[in-house]
């Protein structure tokens, strides 16, 4: 169906501000008349012009009039004056004769384009028939209508199920490509969330490094329990560089490191250790390092709390999750995880498997659809993506 080609063409040039949009949404546009594309354009960049805008004026750059076109776009155009005049406005006045938009604008402020639209005499008409272009916008429909942003899960692991490498062997289980990947993830994210366990045991820095472009440098979130963060780990001393928050539990907050011998041996054993008996962390002396304190229980945080603080103080929209196993299962027990992605290596025997996830993470994916699987050398990526559905109707202001 044109239709469905069309609304994917414009989904697939809004991919391409993908780390550069947000908190708004991806969103592309194609005008189109009598078969013939007049213009097209994408949300490029916060507070830059929306798509349909940036479509009508690379119509006109190409020497086209857009009167009597059709404008294929994902969101429906938005009717309020923001960063930037209303999508509607522009379409009215450029004489725009059809809008077909992939999915309503949930927002109490931008949504009811549509309406205005046709209350001008222009035929709106909703198509949700192309998956891409419904789900573009997925992570802003998620925080607009939950306050929650959107959860990417990542993890490396062996064919055979196995999260880390045998002592002594280098700490990367996967290859240069799946690393890259990685890297490119983060520089899309707004945030990142790895546990205090894995800060001990890795510490790591968890920012973007040999991509070409970083997009969005990403605040690092540090969920503790009754451990808390060394001054000394890469985190700590690497604050400023797009700042590090520590996310602690109302019922631990203030309390002193505890000495047992179990948190004694993950000190010990950590690269970042310190020793169990120095003084509690302050970590108001380090510049860059803010404390957050959600409510919790038995030392744990609550997940959708922190992450409700986390939209309502930083606007943050996605967030990326490079975390031990116990938090990693945490989050999809609580079912806030939204895609996944999943690099798997070759176990001892080089024999890479590609028929699917083995060992026990494979079951925290659930019922996520799979996208995608991508080999990356010796190494495979597997891609899943929950589509997330909401009922049409606009929260009222």
């Amino acid at each position: 169906m044109e239709i469905v080609r069309l609304l994917n063409t414009a989904a697939c040039i809004a991919s391409r501000a993908a780390g550069d949009v947000e908190p708004n949404p991806m969103v592309g546009c194609v005008l189109v008349r009598d078969g013939v594309t007049l213009g097209l354009g994408h949300h490029r960049r916060y507070g830059d012009l929306h798509a349909e805008r940036e479509a009508l004026a690379n119509c006109r750059r190409r020497g086209n009039d857009p009167r009597g076109s059709t404008a294929f776009v994902t969101l429906e155009p938005c009717c309020h004056h923001g960063k930037q005049p209303p999508c509607t406005e522009a379409l009215i006045g450029a004489g725009v004769e059809r809008v077909v938009y992939a999915r309503p604008d949930p927002h109490a402020a931008s949504g009811g384009g549509a309406e205005v639209l046709q209350q001008a005499g222009i035929p709106c008409e909703l198509c949700a028939d192309n998956p891409l272009a419904t789900h573009i916008s997925d992570p802003f429909v998620k925080r607009v209508t939950t306050g929650l942003p959107w959860v990417i899960a990542k993890w490396a692991q062996t064919a055979g199920g196995s999260l880390t490498t045998p002592e002594g062997e280098s700490p990367w289980i996967t290859n240069a490509l799946s690393l890259t990947r990685v890297h490119r993830l983060r520089a899309r994210v707004d945030a990142i969330v790895t546990g205090i366990g894995t800060v001990l045991a890795d510490d790591p820095l968890l920012t973007a490094r040999g991509v070409r472009r970083v997009r969005r440098v990403a605040r690092r979130v540090v969920v503790e329990g009754r451990v808390k963060l060394p001054t000394e780990c890469k985190l700590a001393q690497s604050a400023m560089d797009g700042g590090v928050v520590v996310v602690r539990p109302a019922d631990v907050a203030g309390h002193a490191p505890e000495k047992s011998p179990e948190r004694q041996r993950r000190v010990d054993a950590g690269a970042c250790a310190h020793r169990a008996d120095d003084p509690a962390l302050t970590l108001g002396a380090l510049p860059g390092v803010e404390q957050l304190c959600v409510p919790g229980s038995g030392g744990r945080v609550d997940l959708v709390a922190m992450l409700r603080q986390l939209v309502e103080r930083y606007d943050t929209t996605t967030v990326m999750l490079e975390c031990g196993p116990m938090l990693l299962e945490a989050f999809f027990e609580a079912g806030l995880v939204d895609e996944v992605f999943v690099y798997v290596a070759p176990d001892v025997d080089k024999q890479p498997h590609r028929d699917g996830l083995r060992g026990e993470p494979a079951g925290w994916v659930g019922s996520l659809p799979l996208v995608r699987t991508k080999p990356l050398g010796d190494d495979v990526e597997y891609w899943f993506r929950r589509l997330y559905n909401r009922p049409h109707n606009r929260p009222q202001v």
